[in-house]
């Protein structure tokens, strides 16, 4: 490389929910060096290695650039058409024969990071009409956003701590030095944390692991794995018990406080003790801090949602919120008003239907549908169980299921016995190595970005977007354009549809949309007038525009002179800052009473479940599994990279001394882990950052499959750790997998 720097672009990383702004130099069409881009509204400079990372995975020979299609049992290049034809060849006389259910979607968490997958997705699910629909939202985060939906009436209205201005923040089952903030999209948490503390404020950290967000707060306190509901409900005892309750402004929008204060008189700390292993006075303590910090925020993610308690847990983190009189308060759990897409900010403000679950269930085992979606963890026993309805063909976008759904080995084998499988991705990997036809995607640095998901999130309001920062091969399509195509098949226009065409109807119903709903900026416009105002874009950035002119900020296509469009966000190439998060109730609820519903029936019902499990942290002599994160990782798809790859080895399973001592292992010896579900083989790491009684394997791992293509990861592949998971054990209410306390038997292991 010369070195020479021709132009600077100026791009938001799309590689993980902080969304940092970086500042690129382009050497021609070569990548000179990339760094946070200390301008940004949102980050200002922040940046974590995922960031520089771009570059490698630009340039990455793993990363395809071709379609490729199976030929005698091999994945062969191929032209675009002709895998277009073969999708239509095989896919059309399946939904014939078989219905459109015989069709199953899984959707990967790479589609929130990509503007054209998030928008263009939906286009293909219409089209589809298939009830099989699974994504990753079933491992990770479906049981806050079903909490969050029963509370405030949408599924995305999540509130989020403002940490510049709070003054005690509990976080529970989270790491956000290391994830940097999920489902709360907070660049620099360090930087911010260390303010918090500097102006005096306090931060408590309850996880079995003493992670480095742990290390960093004022304290931190071990908990079994499993029992965040137990703790939560306890210091709601003591909450009402002491007469610490006060709504504060909320008092006029809240419903259900009596039967909360009735569900939680029977769990009191020294019962919670017993279940979560956090002495009773603590529990009093955590309490008594909360109502008397001047502004305080509970936040749970990971950790709360990923067991058997999930939505429960998920709930009883916005109640205490709620009962401290911190929800919608500045310094306390707050919410987002985004520029674009945000669901909340759309129809009748302080009213709206709720939401509604379980409108239809999975075939084989009846699990209930949320959002749309069926629980991930049913999708092999849909493919392996004959008989009406039984998927027969596939379609993963931008996902791994293989490496990131519970019982992984099963799902690996289901797979195996599907009649199509369809993936678009950037990689062969444990998953599409099964896949017919595989369409990749670019280079992110090919393609403009719009974070249409985390600003609903975020802890600041900002909007910001960016331009291609490289010219696009123009032989290759965008996934928007691919997705459209495989619409236009699906709808029977033929392996060579009208793309624009498809783009107009697709643009054409946002409009109608929007110009039919009484609570629109442009109710009863001219349908015509709208669409010739967005002339001259196509594909996502058309559907931004619309997004942006239409929303709380916009200009309402002329009416509000100062509002936003996406020529005005293509003028600041570091963002437009929207301001400090605002208080939104009772604007943002969408519930039919226009209240917070604090006491759903089916939480109360499931949490009275948690009330009756107060049990010891060992079963017969088992440990518990809990998973854990790195900075230089994002789920199962960066380990092909250098700059991620290196350093010391991170799939370790991390076990206490005093167990490690009891079982006869020693540092870097191998174990074997089993539960129900499987078994797997890796190096024993000591560590007294991690609660007795539990042992922690990260998730992502396990490169070692036959026929994926990811050269790099596959050298150091590490472990799967869900071939442990149990794809039998839910959360009952939202189907979200149980991956954090897995009953574990652990013992040494000769190679």
């Amino acid at each position: 490389m010369s070195g020479r720097i021709t132009s600077t672009k100026y791009r938001i990383c799309p590689l993980c929910e902080t969304t940092c702004g970086l500042e690129i130099a382009i050497d021609g069409e070569r990548i000179g060096s990339i760094r946070g881009d200390r301008a940004d509204v949102f980050s200002g400079g922040f940046v974590c290695p995922k960031g520089a990372a771009l570059a490698q995975l630009h340039v990455d020979p793993d990363r395809l650039r071709l379609p490729l299609v199976r030929q005698d049992g091999v994945l062969k290049p191929a032209s675009w058409d002709e895998a277009f034809a073969e999708v239509e060849r095989r896919l059309l006389p399946i939904i014939a024969e078989h219905g459109k259910d015989a069709v199953a979607v899984y959707l990967g968490n790479p589609n929130v990071h990509n503007f054209g997958l998030s928008l263009y997705g939906q286009a293909l699910l219409r089209s589809l009409r298939t009830s099989n629909i699974y994504s990753a939202s079933t491992v990770d985060q479906m049981p806050k956003q079903l909490a969050a939906g029963l509370m405030f009436g949408n599924f995305l209205s999540i509130a989020v701590p403002d940490i510049d201005r709070t003054d005690f923040l509990l976080i529970l089952g989270a790491n956000p030095f290391e994830s940097n903030g999920s489902l709360w999209t907070v660049p620099d948490f360090p930087g911010r944390l260390r303010a918090l503390r500097q102006r005096g404020g306090r931060c408590v950290v309850v996880d079995p692991r003493r992670t480095r967000t742990a290390d960093a707060a004022d304290e931190h306190l071990f908990i079994r794995p499993g029992t965040d509901a137990h703790l939560l409900l306890a210091i709601v005892n003591v909450l009402f018990a002491e007469g610490r309750v006060d709504l504060g402004r909320l008092d006029a929008y809240v419903s259900g406080i009596e039967v909360v204060g009735d569900l939680a008189r029977e769990l009191t700390p020294e019962a919670a003790a017993r279940a979560c292993g956090i002495p009773a006075e603590s529990i009093i303590r955590l309490a008594r801090q909360l109502s008397d910090a001047g502004r305080a925020a509970v936040y749970g993610r990971i950790g709360t949602c990923t067991q058997e308690f999930g939505t429960v847990a998920s709930w009883l983190v916005d109640v205490c919120n709620v009962l401290t009189g911190n929800l919608d308060r500045e310094g306390g759990a707050m919410f987002p008003k985004a520029a674009a897409f945000q669901s909340n900010s759309y129809g009748a403000a302080g009213v709206g239907r709720g939401v509604r679950i379980g409108r239809r269930r999975s075939r084989v085992r009846g699990a209930g549908e949320v959002m749309g979606e069926l629980p991930v963890a049913c999708l092999a026993e849909e493919i392996e169980t004959p008989g009406e309805g039984q998927v027969r063909a596939l379609i993963t976008i931008a996902g791994n299921p293989v490496l990131s759904t519970p019982n992984a080995e099963r799902l690996d084998a289901a797979l195996a016995r599907l009649e199509l499988m369809i993936s678009l991705d950037v990689y062969v990997n444990e998953t599409t190595r099964h896949a017919d036809i595989i369409f990749p995607g670019l280079s992110p640095l090919y393609i403009q970005h719009f974070d249409a998901a985390f600003p609903q999130f975020g802890f600041r309001n900002a909007v910001r977007y960016s331009p291609p920062v490289l010219p696009a091969p123009t032989n290759r399509p965008s996934e928007w354009e691919t997705l459209l195509q495989l619409t236009g098949i699906v709808t029977g226009q033929g392996a060579r549809p009208d793309i624009e065409a498809l783009d107009d109807f697709v643009v054409t119903s946002q409009i109608q949309r929007a110009i039919g709903d009484e609570h629109s900026s442009i109710y009863e416009r001219d349908a015509g007038d709208i669409f010739s105002a967005l002339d001259g874009r196509r594909g996502p950035d058309r559907l931004l525009d619309l997004a942006l002119r239409t929303g709380p900020w916009g200009d309402a296509f002329g009416v509000r002179s100062e509002g936003l469009t996406l020529a005005k966000l293509e003028a600041h190439p570091h963002g437009i800052d929207l301001g400090p998060l605002q208080a939104r109730i009772p604007e943002v609820l969408r519930t039919p009473t226009g209240r917070i519903e604090l006491a759903p029936e089916v939480l109360v019902a499931d949490a009275r479940r948690v009330r009756d499990a107060i049990s010891a942290s060992h079963i017969g002599g088992e440990l518990r599994l809990v998973g854990r994160r790195h900075l230089r990782s994002n789920n199962s798809w960066m380990h092909n990279l250098p700059l991620l790859a290196g350093g010391r080895a991170r799939c370790t399973l991390q076990i206490h001394p005093t167990d490690a001592t009891r079982l006869g292992l020693v540092e870097a010896c191998l174990a074997r882990v089993t539960s129900r579900a499987g078994s797997v083989e890796l190096p024993v790491e000591l560590t007294d950052a991690i609660m007795p009684g539990v042992v922690s394997i990260p998730h992502g791992w396990g490169h070692d499959r036959p026929g994926a293509q990811l050269s790099l990861a596959e050298r150091d592949p590490g472990v799967n750790s869900n071939v442990l998971a149990d794809e039998l054990a839910l959360d009952p209410l939202s189907g979200n997998a149980v991956l954090n306390g897995i009953p574990v038997r652990v013992e040494p292991f000769a190679a």
